[in-house]
């Protein structure tokens, strides 16, 4: 029910991959992770894909920054968007 507020995610993949089953993703959000002020979860969508919601990563202040790094595999062509708490 949080309004979505857009600036602080950074989103990067490739334009084109060679390879749909195999994406390479990498996110990372303007964070000072400290007990008071953390990411708290990162949500990968992918809406044309059979089940939109590919993967969501749960982080702690332990983590130190709010970065993560995977790998996706996308149905088609599309927009990838990334959704921090």
């Amino acid at each position: 029910g949080a309004p979505v507020r857009a600036g602080r995610v950074t989103l990067d993949t490739p334009p084109l991959a060679d390879n749909g089953h195999s994406v390479q993703v990498r996110v990372r959000v303007d964070s000072p992770m400290t007990q008071a002020e953390h990411v708290r979860s990162i949500t990968l969508v992918a809406e044309r894909n059979p089940r939109p919601i590919v993967a969501k990563f749960s982080l702690t202040p332990g983590a130190g920054r709010a970065e993560i790094v995977t790998r996706i595999r996308l149905a088609d062509n599309q927009e990838v968007l990334a959704l921090a708490e």
